[in-house]
C-alpha cells in the first residue's frame, strides 16, 4: 500500500484566538498529529532535557523550584524585564526546540501533522511547514475567552494581547486565515474546505 505524502501545517495566532479549539478539531476530525512548541519547550527544560543545563547555568539556581524543576514564573520575571535576557533565553532554547520539532515531524506516521506556535518567525514555521494557518478571532472575542478561561481582568487581557505580535505580522506570514470568532461548528466547516 502506497503511503500518502505527509501534509505539515503550521498553526499560529494570538492568545485567546482559539488555537486549542482548532487543534482539537483537527485531531478529532482528521486524526492529525499535533506538535506544540510550548509543550516541546517545557519538555526540553525538564531535568535531562537538552535545554535544562544551559538555562540553569545561564540564569542561576534561583530559577529552580523546590522540586528541582525550572520555575517558569521565576524565569519569566527575569526575561520579561530585560530584553537582553529574553534574547539570551531565546538563543538557548529556540534552536533546540526547532531541532526537536523537526525530528518529531519527520518521525510522525500520520498523514496530517500540525505544528502550533505563537511565535511563527522564531519557530521557523515556513521552513518546517508546507502551509501556515493564522487563527483569528476579533479582539472582543479574545478578551471574553481570556476573562473566562484565565480569570483575567479586561485590562490584563489587553496588556497580554498587546505584548504579542501584531495581527498584521500573523496575516503577512499566513497562507490561510481561519476565522475562529464563531462557534466550533463554524470553524470545523472552514477546516473541511481546506482539508
Amino acid at each position: 500500500m502506497e503511503r500518502k505524502e505527509k501534509r505539515v501545517i503550521g498553526v499560529t495566532g494570538g492568545v485567546g484566538a482559539g488555537k486549542s479549539t482548532v487543534l482539537s478539531l483537527l485531531q478529532e476530525g482528521w486524526a492529525a498529529r499535533i506538535i506544540q512548541a510550548d509543550t516541546v519547550a517545557r519538555e526540553l527544560m525538564e531535568p535531562g532535557g537538552s535545554c535544562f543545563q544551559a538555562v540553569t547555568e545561564a540564569f542561576g539556581a534561583g530559577i529552580l523550584g523546590p522540586d528541582g524543576l525550572i520555575d517558569r514564573g521565576a524565569l519569566a520575571e527575569i526575561v520579561f524585564h530585560s530584553e537582553a535576557r529574553r534574547q539570551e533565553l531565546n538563543a538557548l532554547t529556540h534552536p533546540r526546540v526547532y531541532e526537536e520539532v523537526r525530528a518529531r515531524i519527520a518521525a510522525a506516521e500520520e498523514p496530517l501533522v500540525v505544528y502550533e506556535t505563537a511565535l511563527p518567525e522564531e519557530a521557523r514555521l515556513r521552513e518546517l511547514c508546507r502551509e501556515i494557518w493564522y487563527i483569528y478571532a476579533p479582539e472582543e472575542v479574545q478578551i471574553r475567552r481570556l476573562m473566562v478561561s484565565r480569570g483575567y481582568s479586561r485590562e490584563k487581557c489587553l496588556n497580554v494581547m498587546r505584548s504579542q505580535k501584531p495581527e498584521a505580522v500573523f496575516r503577512r506570514l499566513a497562507d490561510r486565515v481561519i476565522d475562529n470568532g464563531g462557534s466550533p461548528e463554524e470553524t470545523r466547516k472552514q477546516l473541511q474546505t481546506l482539508l
